[in-house]
């Protein structure tokens, strides 16, 4: 038995009352991650409850069939103490919403389910494993650990968090564990096509015709080595998108010839989200976004940038751009 897991298996046989939460704008890795392992801990006797700082979105709501994923508003005044507060897909407290962060008061134990990179020292006291392709991956062999059978409901939000996050297995982290774990929640009775059906969903005209426009106007470097494609507000308003449906958009620039790093530049009131894709295993795009104030995969990253869209297409590519040029001479 692993280190993450015999971690993970001492702070649960210590606690009862155990809160489960994840990052403010929650993805389906984040989601089914929580809600799956919290049905496995009720399941041997947990007083256990997932607790985000916002409403679950309307599309996720099939991967909570139980309804065990409330809002900090629906339940601040019924949560007095907690054994053990559990923060899946992210290893930062300030991305889990200043309300939910207040719950890290009430606790004296606070335990990071994920699998993304930190500092070397967080992960040698958290359930922090950057092997794993999605941390569905990784609660998936928890819940087995747990020696809980994982039922349609469970295996259903484990199997969308894990294709989810590896663009149906196109991205370099997806290991043989992977498709291992895959084919556990296939015999607890996920039907794929059902599945990315449904997390997916079908389109509208609107989707179509702005996912034409973005494609046609991707732009690259002189060299083609750097590609992107921009987003602006009134775009989606104006073909009647929402933000869910645009975050798979940048992954259509991965078969260009040439590439090494995909951008995709998205409005946000007067910010502007930079969305990073590695079409090259020696580039690093986590390193990148952490150098303009994010972070991520070294095959997937983003960040946010305060000004106009212009102005951060233009000095984000010049980024890019320099920082290609040490691997060229590598």
């Amino acid at each position: 038995m692993d280190k993450v897991t015999q971690r993970f298996l001492k702070h649960i046989e210590r606690a009862n009352n155990i809160v489960i939460t994840t990052h403010i704008y929650p993805d389906a890795d984040g989601i089914g991650s929580e809600m799956a392992l919290c049905l496995a801990l009720q399941k041997i006797g947990k007083n256990a409850i997932c607790v985000n700082e916002k409403k679950l979105n309307e599309r996720y709501k099939y991967l909570d069939p139980k309804d065990v994923i409330r809002s900090y508003d629906e339940v601040k005044d019924t949560i007095d103490k907690i054994d053990l507060l559990i923060v899946t897909d992210t290893n930062s407290l300030p991305r889990i919403g200043a309300s939910v962060q207040e719950l890290v008061l009430k606790t004296s134990n606070l335990l990071f389910i994920d699998h993304h990179p930190c500092p070397r020292e967080l992960a040698a006291i958290h359930c922090i494993d950057v092997s794993k392709a999605a941390t569905g991956e990784l609660v998936a062999d928890l819940i087995s650990a747990l020696n809980v059978e994982i039922d349609e409901d469970m295996a259903l939000a484990l199997y969308t968090s894990i294709i989810i996050d590896t663009s149906s297995f196109r991205y370099p982290t997806v290991t043989a564990n992977t498709h291992k774990v895959i084919s556990k929640l296939l015999e607890s009775g996920v039907k794929p096509p059902q599945a990315f059906n449904l997390i997916n969903g079908t389109k509208k005209i609107g989707y179509m015709k702005l996912l034409g426009n973005v494609l046609s106007s991707v732009q690259t470097s002189q060299d083609e080595e750097v590609a992107w494609i921009i987003l602006e507000e009134k775009a989606l308003e104006d073909n009647k998108c929402d933000v869910e449906d645009i975050h798979g958009f940048i992954n259509h620039l991965l078969i260009l010839d040439n590439l090494k790093v995909a951008l995709m530049f998205r409005e946000i009131d007067k910010k502007v989200k930079v969305s990073f894709r590695s079409a090259n295993h020696r580039v690093d795009v986590g390193i990148m976004a952490q150098a303009l104030g994010g972070g991520g995969h070294n095959h997937s990253a983003a960040t946010v940038i305060d000004g106009s869209i212009e102005n951060v297409v233009a000095e984000t590519v010049e980024k890019v751009q320099a920082m290609l040029e040490p691997l060229q001479d590598s």
